[in-house]
């Protein structure tokens, strides 16, 4: 089977965070390293710094403590305060993966001056092959509930 005939159904993942929608989008692509768990890494180090840059074309990457970088991926949509599109450049067996990954879709939709819906789907998940996409899709399903959860603590402090 090809990534044309292959399909496996995308994450979707939806909380309500007590900030506006502005704060919320801020929190999540300005100071994703205030939140992020340092456990969730690519590198042989933990990270010191995690950071998303504004920008379309920007990366999401880590500095590590041994002084190497790691990128999680690239923006591919930038639309603050209400949407942003990464690339997820990470294989099935969790390594950098250049060019090669699934996407994560990010909205942050207004439901009062002070309450966010964020709805967050991870998809596209064929372009690693049925094995590959499957092993991913799983990981990533439990995965960004805690770290959604991590985020909003943030959010609402």
């Amino acid at each position: 089977m090809n990534a044309q005939t292959i399909q496996i159904a995308p994450v979707h993942k939806t909380l309500t965070v007590k900030a506006s929608q502005k704060h919320a989008f801020e929190v999540f692509a300005d100071c994703v390293d205030a939140w992020w768990p340092r456990a969730h890494h690519l590198g042989a180090t933990p990270p010191a710094k995690i950071i998303i840059e504004p920008r379309l074309g920007g990366r999401w990457y880590a500095k590590h403590e041994g002084g190497e970088e790691t990128t999680n991926g690239h923006v591919l949509v930038w639309e603050p305060p209400s949407r942003v599109v990464f690339s997820w450049e990470i294989s099935p067996q969790w390594k950098e993966s250049p060019g090669v990954g699934s996407e994560v879709e990010i909205r942050f939709i207004a439901e009062g001056s002070n309450t966010t819906r964020v709805e967050l789907m991870h998809h596209k998940f064929e372009v690693m092959g049925e094995e590959g996409g499957k092993s991913m899709r799983a990981g990533v399903e439990g995965g960004w509930t805690g770290i959604l959860e991590l985020f909003k603590k943030e959010a609402e402090s």
